[in-house]
Protein backbone atom coordinates (compact mmCIF):
# COMPACT_ATOMS: atom_id res chain seq x y z
CA UNK A 1 0.00 0.00 0.00
CA UNK A 2 3.06 2.48 0.64
CA UNK A 3 4.36 1.50 -2.39
CA UNK A 4 1.43 2.14 -4.40
CA UNK A 5 0.93 5.95 -2.49
CA UNK A 6 4.81 6.79 -3.21
CA UNK A 7 4.05 5.61 -6.98
CA UNK A 8 1.45 7.92 -7.24
CA UNK A 9 3.39 10.58 -5.50
CA UNK A 10 5.92 10.35 -8.08
CA UNK A 11 3.31 10.48 -10.67
CA UNK A 12 1.58 14.15 -9.55
CA UNK A 13 4.73 15.29 -9.02
CA UNK A 14 6.24 14.72 -12.64
CA UNK A 15 2.51 15.94 -13.92
CA UNK A 16 3.01 19.29 -11.97
CA UNK A 17 6.57 19.87 -13.20
CA UNK A 18 5.63 19.17 -16.66
CA UNK A 19 2.57 21.52 -16.65
CA UNK A 20 3.68 24.35 -14.55
CA UNK A 21 6.28 25.89 -17.20
CA UNK A 22 3.09 26.48 -19.21
CA UNK A 23 1.39 27.71 -16.72
CA UNK A 24 3.79 30.47 -15.89
CA UNK A 25 5.85 31.41 -18.89
CA UNK A 26 2.88 30.72 -21.08
CA UNK A 27 0.45 33.42 -23.03
CA UNK A 28 -2.55 33.20 -20.84
CA UNK A 29 -0.17 35.01 -17.77
CA UNK A 30 -2.36 38.51 -17.54
CA UNK A 31 0.16 39.60 -14.64
CA UNK A 32 3.03 41.28 -16.91
CA UNK A 33 3.10 43.58 -19.50
CA UNK A 34 1.03 43.12 -22.97
CA UNK A 35 3.04 41.70 -25.41
CA UNK A 36 2.93 42.65 -29.03
CA UNK A 37 1.20 41.04 -32.13
CA UNK A 38 3.75 41.83 -35.12
CA UNK A 39 2.82 41.74 -38.36
CA UNK A 40 4.95 42.22 -41.38
CA UNK A 41 3.43 44.05 -44.12
CA UNK A 42 4.96 44.71 -46.78
CA UNK A 43 8.13 44.17 -45.20
CA UNK A 44 7.22 46.24 -42.82
CA UNK A 45 7.10 45.79 -38.98
CA UNK A 46 3.44 46.44 -37.77
CA UNK A 47 1.67 45.50 -34.30
CA UNK A 48 -1.08 45.72 -32.40
CA UNK A 49 -0.63 45.86 -28.33
CA UNK A 50 -3.93 44.74 -26.34
CA UNK A 51 -6.74 47.12 -25.79
CA UNK A 52 -4.65 50.17 -25.67
CA UNK A 53 -2.84 50.03 -29.31
CA UNK A 54 -5.67 47.93 -31.42
CA UNK A 55 -5.00 49.46 -34.98
CA UNK A 56 -1.19 48.48 -36.92
CA UNK A 57 0.92 50.39 -36.57
CA UNK A 58 4.86 50.71 -36.23
CA UNK A 59 4.55 52.54 -32.55
CA UNK A 60 2.37 49.58 -31.25
CA UNK A 61 5.57 47.74 -31.60
CA UNK A 62 6.43 50.10 -28.74
CA UNK A 63 5.83 50.45 -24.83
CA UNK A 64 2.47 51.85 -24.18
CA UNK A 65 2.12 54.22 -22.01
CA UNK A 66 0.57 51.87 -19.31
CA UNK A 67 3.75 50.05 -19.17
CA UNK A 68 5.54 53.22 -18.02
CA UNK A 69 2.49 55.50 -17.10
CA UNK A 70 -0.06 53.88 -14.02
CA UNK A 71 -2.76 55.17 -11.74
CA UNK A 72 -0.20 55.55 -8.79
CA UNK A 73 1.52 58.09 -10.92
CA UNK A 74 -1.33 59.89 -12.47
CA UNK A 75 -2.80 60.56 -8.28
CA UNK A 76 0.79 61.91 -7.91
CA UNK A 77 0.63 64.44 -10.85
CA UNK A 78 -2.75 65.88 -9.58
CA UNK A 79 -2.96 65.22 -6.42
CA UNK A 80 -5.03 67.83 -5.38
CA UNK A 81 -7.23 67.96 -7.97
CA UNK A 82 -9.93 66.24 -5.69
CA UNK A 83 -9.79 68.46 -2.83
CA UNK A 84 -12.86 70.31 -1.21
CA UNK A 85 -11.84 73.50 -2.73
CA UNK A 86 -11.04 72.19 -6.40
CA UNK A 87 -13.32 73.28 -8.62
CA UNK A 88 -13.64 69.62 -10.67
CA UNK A 89 -13.46 67.49 -7.76
CA UNK A 90 -14.47 63.70 -8.88
CA UNK A 91 -14.18 64.53 -12.60
CA UNK A 92 -10.40 64.12 -13.75
CA UNK A 93 -8.84 60.27 -13.37
CA UNK A 94 -6.46 57.77 -15.06
CA UNK A 95 -9.35 55.57 -16.83
CA UNK A 96 -10.52 58.94 -18.47
CA UNK A 97 -6.97 59.90 -19.65
CA UNK A 98 -5.83 56.52 -20.63
CA UNK A 99 -9.05 55.24 -22.58
CA UNK A 100 -8.54 58.42 -24.71
CA UNK A 101 -4.95 58.26 -24.85
CA UNK A 102 -5.85 55.07 -26.40
CA UNK A 103 -7.65 56.55 -29.90
CA UNK A 104 -4.03 58.14 -30.45
CA UNK A 105 -1.17 55.25 -29.91
CA UNK A 106 -1.15 53.80 -32.79
CA UNK A 107 -0.53 57.22 -34.03
CA UNK A 108 2.52 57.52 -31.67
CA UNK A 109 1.34 59.51 -28.97
CA UNK A 110 3.42 58.11 -26.12
CA UNK A 111 4.61 55.46 -27.86
CA UNK A 112 7.08 57.02 -30.00
CA UNK A 113 10.81 56.49 -29.88
CA UNK A 114 12.41 54.79 -26.82
CA UNK A 115 10.78 55.03 -23.12
CA UNK A 116 12.56 58.27 -21.82
CA UNK A 117 11.34 60.11 -25.16
CA UNK A 118 8.13 58.71 -24.86
CA UNK A 119 7.41 59.50 -20.99
CA UNK A 120 8.77 63.27 -21.61
CA UNK A 121 6.01 63.65 -24.26
CA UNK A 122 3.19 61.88 -21.73
CA UNK A 123 5.42 64.62 -19.29
CA UNK A 124 5.32 67.68 -21.55
CA UNK A 125 1.06 67.43 -22.43
CA UNK A 126 0.13 67.17 -19.18
CA UNK A 127 2.55 69.91 -18.60
CA UNK A 128 0.16 71.61 -20.66
CA UNK A 129 -2.64 70.44 -19.19
CA UNK A 130 -1.77 70.83 -15.30
CA UNK A 131 -1.00 74.72 -15.73
CA UNK A 132 -3.97 75.33 -18.11
CA UNK A 133 -6.19 73.64 -15.25
CA UNK A 134 -4.24 74.54 -12.21
CA UNK A 135 -5.90 76.41 -9.35
CA UNK A 136 -2.69 76.59 -7.45
CA UNK A 137 -0.83 79.51 -6.62
CA UNK A 138 2.38 80.20 -4.37
CA UNK A 139 1.36 79.17 -0.78
CA UNK A 140 -1.14 76.65 -2.09
CA UNK A 141 -0.94 73.50 0.28
CA UNK A 142 1.33 70.92 -1.46
CA UNK A 143 2.68 73.93 -3.72
CA UNK A 144 1.61 75.87 -6.43
CA UNK A 145 2.41 72.92 -9.11
CA UNK A 146 0.02 70.12 -7.24
CA UNK A 147 -2.97 71.84 -8.41
CA UNK A 148 -3.81 70.83 -11.62
CA UNK A 149 -6.94 69.62 -12.84
CA UNK A 150 -8.54 71.80 -10.32
CA UNK A 151 -10.65 73.33 -12.96
CA UNK A 152 -12.55 71.02 -16.20
CA UNK A 153 -14.19 74.25 -17.76
CA UNK A 154 -13.68 78.40 -17.51
CA UNK A 155 -15.19 80.10 -14.26
CA UNK A 156 -16.60 82.94 -15.38
CA UNK A 157 -16.58 83.96 -18.60
CA UNK A 158 -16.41 87.45 -20.17
CA UNK A 159 -18.00 86.59 -23.52
CA UNK A 160 -19.26 83.77 -25.21
CA UNK A 161 -16.36 83.38 -27.94
CA UNK A 162 -18.66 83.60 -30.94
CA UNK A 163 -16.80 84.29 -34.11
CA UNK A 164 -19.45 85.35 -36.82
CA UNK A 165 -16.69 85.05 -39.26
CA UNK A 166 -16.96 81.26 -39.51
CA UNK A 167 -20.57 81.46 -40.13
CA UNK A 168 -20.89 79.33 -42.79
CA UNK A 169 -18.47 76.70 -41.82
CA UNK A 170 -18.67 76.34 -38.39
CA UNK A 171 -22.10 78.40 -37.05
CA UNK A 172 -22.56 79.31 -33.55
CA UNK A 173 -25.61 77.70 -32.29
CA UNK A 174 -28.19 80.68 -30.36
CA UNK A 175 -27.80 80.35 -26.65
CA UNK A 176 -24.47 78.66 -26.48
CA UNK A 177 -21.51 79.64 -25.52
CA UNK A 178 -18.06 78.11 -26.75
CA UNK A 179 -15.93 79.47 -23.36
CA UNK A 180 -12.94 77.13 -22.38
CA UNK A 181 -13.51 73.86 -20.98
CA UNK A 182 -11.45 70.72 -21.20
CA UNK A 183 -8.22 69.77 -20.29
CA UNK A 184 -6.34 72.12 -22.53
CA UNK A 185 -9.08 74.17 -23.29
CA UNK A 186 -11.06 74.57 -26.51
CA UNK A 187 -12.05 78.17 -27.13
CA UNK A 188 -14.28 80.14 -30.27
CA UNK A 189 -17.10 78.04 -31.92
CA UNK A 190 -14.28 77.06 -34.98
CA UNK A 191 -12.26 75.19 -32.45
CA UNK A 192 -15.20 73.52 -31.00
CA UNK A 193 -16.27 72.50 -34.85
CA UNK A 194 -13.49 71.52 -35.89
CA UNK A 195 -12.54 68.79 -32.78
CA UNK A 196 -16.12 67.99 -33.06
CA UNK A 197 -15.78 67.15 -36.34
CA UNK A 198 -12.51 64.90 -35.96
CA UNK A 199 -13.90 63.10 -32.86
CA UNK A 200 -17.17 62.41 -34.56
CA UNK A 201 -19.38 64.47 -31.36
CA UNK A 202 -21.40 67.67 -32.50
CA UNK A 203 -19.73 69.80 -30.17
CA UNK A 204 -20.64 73.10 -31.59
CA UNK A 205 -24.14 72.34 -30.79
CA UNK A 206 -23.44 70.88 -27.57
CA UNK A 207 -20.39 72.16 -26.27
CA UNK A 208 -20.64 71.19 -22.66
CA UNK A 209 -20.27 67.24 -23.75
CA UNK A 210 -16.22 68.61 -23.14
CA UNK A 211 -17.27 69.55 -19.70
CA UNK A 212 -19.60 66.39 -18.32
CA UNK A 213 -17.27 63.79 -20.05
CA UNK A 214 -13.45 63.42 -18.65
CA UNK A 215 -12.55 61.05 -21.43
CA UNK A 216 -13.81 63.55 -24.30
CA UNK A 217 -12.47 65.89 -22.62
CA UNK A 218 -8.89 64.31 -22.81
CA UNK A 219 -9.44 63.20 -26.37
CA UNK A 220 -9.91 67.18 -27.66
CA UNK A 221 -6.58 67.80 -25.43
CA UNK A 222 -4.72 64.78 -27.75
CA UNK A 223 -6.42 65.50 -30.81
CA UNK A 224 -5.40 69.04 -30.24
CA UNK A 225 -1.47 67.89 -29.66
CA UNK A 226 -1.21 66.15 -32.44
CA UNK A 227 -3.57 67.91 -35.29
CA UNK A 228 -0.97 70.83 -37.02
CA UNK A 229 -3.55 73.64 -36.98
CA UNK A 230 -2.63 74.34 -40.83
CA UNK A 231 -1.77 72.42 -43.85
CA UNK A 232 2.23 72.11 -44.45
CA UNK A 233 2.94 73.11 -40.37
CA UNK A 234 3.92 70.92 -37.76
CA UNK A 235 1.76 69.41 -34.94
CA UNK A 236 2.82 69.60 -31.02
CA UNK A 237 3.74 66.15 -30.69
CA UNK A 238 5.95 66.28 -33.88
CA UNK A 239 7.82 69.21 -32.69
CA UNK A 240 8.14 67.05 -29.49
CA UNK A 241 9.34 63.73 -30.47
CA UNK A 242 11.65 64.51 -33.44
CA UNK A 243 9.46 64.43 -36.25
CA UNK A 244 10.11 68.25 -37.30
CA UNK A 245 12.81 69.56 -39.07
CA UNK A 246 13.01 73.42 -39.21
CA UNK A 247 13.28 75.29 -42.33
CA UNK A 248 15.64 78.40 -42.95
CA UNK A 249 12.60 80.60 -41.85
CA UNK A 250 11.81 78.46 -38.91
CA UNK A 251 15.58 78.67 -37.32
CA UNK A 252 15.82 82.87 -38.53
CA UNK A 253 12.24 82.66 -36.35
CA UNK A 254 14.47 80.94 -33.80
CA UNK A 255 11.64 77.84 -33.82
CA UNK A 256 13.56 74.81 -32.34
CA UNK A 257 11.91 70.93 -31.71
CA UNK A 258 11.16 70.95 -28.02
CA UNK A 259 8.93 71.82 -25.60
CA UNK A 260 8.88 75.36 -26.11
CA UNK A 261 7.94 74.76 -29.81
CA UNK A 262 4.63 72.70 -28.06
CA UNK A 263 3.61 76.21 -27.09
CA UNK A 264 4.50 78.21 -29.80
CA UNK A 265 2.08 75.97 -31.89
CA UNK A 266 -0.47 75.26 -29.17
CA UNK A 267 -0.97 79.58 -28.34
CA UNK A 268 0.86 81.22 -30.36
CA UNK A 269 2.20 85.16 -29.81
CA UNK A 270 -0.70 84.93 -26.57
CA UNK A 271 2.75 83.18 -24.64
CA UNK A 272 5.98 83.35 -27.13
CA UNK A 273 8.00 85.74 -28.06
CA UNK A 274 7.34 88.04 -25.07
CA UNK A 275 10.42 86.92 -23.72
CA UNK A 276 9.99 86.04 -19.91
CA UNK A 277 6.61 85.49 -19.93
CA UNK A 278 4.34 84.04 -16.89
CA UNK A 279 2.18 82.20 -18.63
CA UNK A 280 5.22 80.72 -20.69
CA UNK A 281 7.12 80.03 -17.35
CA UNK A 282 4.00 78.14 -15.35
CA UNK A 283 3.97 75.63 -18.47
CA UNK A 284 7.34 74.51 -18.45
CA UNK A 285 7.64 74.42 -14.67
CA UNK A 286 4.78 72.21 -14.97
CA UNK A 287 7.23 70.12 -17.09
CA UNK A 288 9.66 69.83 -15.01
CA UNK A 289 7.71 68.73 -12.27
CA UNK A 290 6.20 66.29 -13.62
CA UNK A 291 9.15 64.49 -15.21
CA UNK A 292 10.69 64.46 -11.64
CA UNK A 293 7.68 62.85 -10.51
CA UNK A 294 7.50 60.05 -13.11
CA UNK A 295 11.48 59.65 -12.34
CA UNK A 296 12.98 61.07 -15.43
CA UNK A 297 14.32 64.24 -13.86
CA UNK A 298 14.01 67.58 -15.25
CA UNK A 299 17.62 67.28 -16.54
CA UNK A 300 15.69 65.67 -19.41
CA UNK A 301 14.21 68.64 -20.51
CA UNK A 302 16.85 70.02 -22.19
CA UNK A 303 18.24 73.75 -22.07
CA UNK A 304 16.92 76.91 -21.48
CA UNK A 305 16.43 77.38 -25.66
CA UNK A 306 14.69 74.19 -26.24
CA UNK A 307 12.35 74.35 -23.41
CA UNK A 308 11.07 78.14 -23.80
CA UNK A 309 9.92 79.71 -26.69
CA UNK A 310 10.69 83.33 -25.41
CA UNK A 311 12.73 84.37 -28.52
CA UNK A 312 10.29 82.57 -30.68
CA UNK A 313 8.06 84.01 -33.63
CA UNK A 314 5.07 82.60 -33.81
CA UNK A 315 4.14 80.04 -36.43
CA UNK A 316 0.85 81.81 -36.58
CA UNK A 317 0.98 85.35 -35.85
CA UNK A 318 -1.86 86.58 -34.58
CA UNK A 319 -3.27 89.42 -36.86
CA UNK A 320 -6.66 91.13 -34.88
CA UNK A 321 -8.18 87.68 -35.43
CA UNK A 322 -9.57 85.70 -31.87
CA UNK A 323 -6.48 84.14 -30.59
CA UNK A 324 -7.25 79.95 -31.24
CA UNK A 325 -6.50 79.25 -27.48
CA UNK A 326 -7.11 81.38 -24.44
CA UNK A 327 -3.38 81.00 -21.93
CA UNK A 328 -6.33 80.59 -18.82
CA UNK A 329 -9.06 79.16 -17.76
Amino acid sequence: MEGIKQSLLVVVLAATLLLSPLVVNGDDDDTGPVKPVVKIVKGKKLCTKGWECKKLSQYCCNQTISDYFQAYQFENLFSKRNSPVAHAAGFWDYHSFITAAAEYQPHGFGTSGGKVTAMKEVAAFLGHVGSKTSCGYGVATGGPLAWGLCYNKEMSPSQSYCDDSFKYTYPCTPGVAYYGRGAIPLYWNYNYGKAGQALKVDLLNNPEHIENNATLAFQAAIWRWMTPDKKHQPSAHDVFVGNWKPTKNDTLAKRVPGFGATMNILYGDDVCGKGDDEHMNNMVSHYQYYLDLMGVGREEAGPHEVLSCGEQAAFNPSSGTPASTSTSS
